[in-house]
């Protein structure tokens, strides 16, 4: 395979990564609404700790577990902020773009 081929394979892995991040987000927003109704902090340290050492343990490389570490614990937080914007409003319409709207990066 060639550069050009590397690449177009990459778009293809990057075009899944994304639906899985919104799949996964959805189900965020799902656990958040079920956390406001009854009362659970959105913050929870042990389940946290369980989805780190998760992915650390399902990881066979070649990106260390460090990596794959740091890169949960963004996705963790972004799932935090959209579950933390969802109950302060109204449910969002389904594919709207959220990218300008609760960002304090």
């Amino acid at each position: 395979m060639n550069i050009s081929d590397w690449r177009r394979r990459m778009d293809e892995i990057d075009k899944k990564l994304v639906e899985l991040l919104n799949e996964r987000s959805h189900c965020a927003l799902e656990i958040g609404r079920i956390k406001q109704e009854q009362g659970i902090p959105i913050y929870q340290p042990t389940r946290e700790s369980e989805v780190l050492s998760n992915a650390e343990n399902n990881n066979k490389g070649p990106l260390s577990h460090s990596a794959i570490r740091r890169l949960f614990e963004r996705i963790i937080d972004e799932a935090r902020s959209a579950e933390r914007l969802a109950m302060h409003q109204d449910p969002p319409d389904s594919g709207k773009d959220f990218k300008n709207e609760h960002h304090e990066d």
